[in-house]
């Protein structure tokens, strides 16, 4: 069950847009094989503002995720990518709706 989860903001580099989404867009391989992370998105607030959410069971899942490979592989481009730091804020889930297929 989804209990909590964290949400970034990222604002891309000016003339960095395109590789800023290229690079969210390649994350997801890397999210899928993380045990603890129950679903994860990159998304897109502008045009050089962007987002991850992504959700969790439990602290130790959240934990898991903010030293694994996509940590690493942003905090290798965020320099490069990004005009600010990462905003990164932990969040509680109070609710959510059920998948519909």
């Amino acid at each position: 069950m989804e209990a909590i989860g964290l949400l970034v903001t990222l604002e891309a580099r000016a003339g960095k847009e395109a590789d800023a989404e290229a690079f969210l867009r390649s994350a997801q391989p890397l999210a899928l094989n993380e045990k603890g992370t129950l679903k994860w998105y990159a998304i897109k607030l502008g045009p050089a503002k962007f987002g991850i959410f992504d959700t969790f069971a439990n602290e130790g899942g959240r934990n898991v995720h903010l030293t694994g490979e996509i940590a690493k592989a942003l905090g290798a481009r965020a320099d490069e990518l990004f005009a600010t730091a990462p905003q990164v804020e932990k969040v509680e889930i109070l609710t959510s709706t059920p998948l519909k297929y």
